[in-house]
């Protein structure tokens, strides 16, 4: 019987630190895309990306 409240409480110990982890996860990948969002509409790569498709274009012609 005492085996059984060790594991319970074990348990219920755990289950917040499951939803942290979700926490810490989701602010980690928020601040990625933000970064991301950054770089990809900075004037650098779009004019990067522009050169690509019409390289692209130009050798599909």
């Amino acid at each position: 019987m005492g085996l059984r409240r060790v594991v319970a409480a074990r348990e219920r110990a755990e289950a917040g630190m499951s939803t942290a982890e979700y926490a810490v996860g989701t602010i980690a990948a928020c601040g990625f895309a933000a970064l991301l969002f950054k770089v990809v509409t900075s004037a650098e790569v779009r004019s990067m990306l522009a050169a690509l498709i019409q390289k692209a274009l130009k050798l599909a012609a």
